[in-house]
């Protein structure tokens, strides 16, 4: 199965957009999320790609995106993957998003978020609860993991905020 593309911008995994309507206008956001850490812990950077879908008319289709890349300090790659992930509904919020599908390279924090593993990680225990208390905000969500080829567009963020730091 070849890779669908969104947007004419980014590729996403195929099979992933099946499932139930997020609602009936078709309005919803896609999120792409992604933390890099050099060194672990090390210097870290959070990149966040929101693009803003409307599928009935008036709009017609239209798409607005919405970029964020920042230093956040020195983390752990799990820290700001999660970081990545707040900053990232912080902004949907800000945007009124209601319906949003949101996409993460990390299997930890997929698995984490689904209740399919447990935080074990005191560090990541209060992140852990900020995301799953700011995911209540949204009429529907949907978190998916994805391979690393199709975040492209968030990890090239990331590391952009990681060179922040470094000035480059």
């Amino acid at each position: 199965m070849s890779a669908k593309k969104l947007n004419n911008r980014q590729q996403i995994q195929p099979g992933l957009f099946e499932g139930k309507t997020v609602s009936k206008s078709g309005e919803y956001a896609v999120m792409h999320c992604d933390g890099a850490s050099s060194g672990n812990p090390g210097d870290s950077g959070i990149g966040v790609v929101i693009e803003l879908f409307c599928g009935e008319p008036p709009c017609g289709g239209e798409t607005e995106t919405h970029r964020i890349s920042e230093y956040i300090g020195t983390a752990t790659n799990n820290i700001a993957e999660y970081t990545a992930l707040i900053k990232g509904l912080e902004k949907a919020i800000s945007l009124g998003v209601t319906n949003i599908k949101i996409f993460l390279d990390s299997e930890l924090l997929v698995r984490q978020i689904n209740g399919i593993y447990k935080v074990k990680n005191k560090n990541l225990q209060l992140l852990w609860a900020r995301v799953m208390s700011m995911l209540k905000e949204f009429d529907t969500y949907r978190v998916v993991h994805v391979r690393r080829e199709y975040n492209k567009a968030a990890d090239a963020l990331a590391t952009q905020g990681v060179r922040k730091k470094e000035g480059r």
